[in-house]
């Protein structure tokens, strides 16, 4: 499906004649966290937004007897948090979207199935990412064919932004790290040790794998099985090792040609 901006209404639309809504709710004791999450479902042609609730008991019951195909649930709430909420709801439960200003709870909401986890403030781009993500996880979620644009609504909305950053766990604490900070990866045993532009090095628990999962490939290179760098980080090359931020490193024999490729890839002369 495709999505049109209209620079005069300063919303979102689409020409579709038949769309998939995704019915939503939203609670969150915070009133203007709540006015702006209602404003963004506005903005979104498929959302239809059936109730938002200050008080968390009162959304509990909204939700018992209402089904929703998304919910957007604050954290920290009076008498009953979101994370305790979500698990008394009925089956099915419907996705939950889970918005807080504390970035402690983002694995343990993954460990409740949460569609996706949003940080305050919460921009427009990154909430239109989590609803996408949302109504493409659901049953029957197919696009129909979009009618053409009019001269009013021929600027594309602009595709949700790729992640731009990953939580590491540091000591008691989960840390975000940009990957724009990122210098280069260091093994050492069981853990990684970050150097990172700002934040300078963080220590965490965690595999050389999922790391390389979560991090975009055009912007990393596994170099040797202790190493993994920045490419734009990358200050020169010479006899198999590169110099990161003043430090040599080395390019193991495993990853010598991939790595070669990627250089040449990224405007060798």
């Amino acid at each position: 499906m495709t999505f049109f901006y209209n620079p005069k209404t300063n919303r979102y639309s689409t020409r579709l004649p038949h769309m998939q809504r995704l019915t939503c709710a939203i609670l969150d004791d915070e009133p203007l966290a709540l006015d702006l999450l209602a404003d963004y479902c506005a903005q979104v042609p498929f959302l239809e937004l059936r109730g938002q609730f200050h008080d968390a008991l009162a959304g509990l019951a909204f939700l018992q007897d209402n089904p929703v195909d998304v919910v957007f649930m604050d954290i920290h709430m009076p008498r009953l948090t979101g994370l305790q909420l979500v698990q008394l709801l009925p089956t099915p439960a419907p996705r939950i979207v889970f918005t807080t200003a504390y970035d402690q709870y983002a694995v343990q909401s993954y460990t409740l199935n949460a569609a996706d986890y949003l940080l305050k403030p919460i921009a427009f781009d990154r909430f239109l990412q989590a609803v996408s993500k949302v109504r493409q996880s659901l049953p029957n979620s197919v696009a129909g064919p979009a009618a053409p644009a009019t001269p009013e609504a021929s600027v594309p909305a602009v595709a949700p932004a790729p992640a731009d950053a990953m939580f590491v766990k540091n000591e008691h604490r989960l840390q975000r790290v940009a990957f724009d900070d990122i210098l280069y990866i260091e093994g050492m045993k069981e853990y990684l040790l970050l150097h990172t532009t700002s934040a300078g090095k963080i220590l965490t628990l965690q595999s050389f794998r999922r790391v390389e999962e979560v991090l975009p490939p055009e912007r990393f290179a596994r170099i040797h099985k202790s190493f993994l760098v920045a490419l734009s980080r990358i200050e020169h090359v010479e006899r198999g090792k590169v110099q990161v931020a003043g430090r040599l490193l080395p390019v193991g024999d495993t990853y010598r040609e991939s790595f070669a490729e990627l250089i040449r890839a990224h405007n060798q002369l």
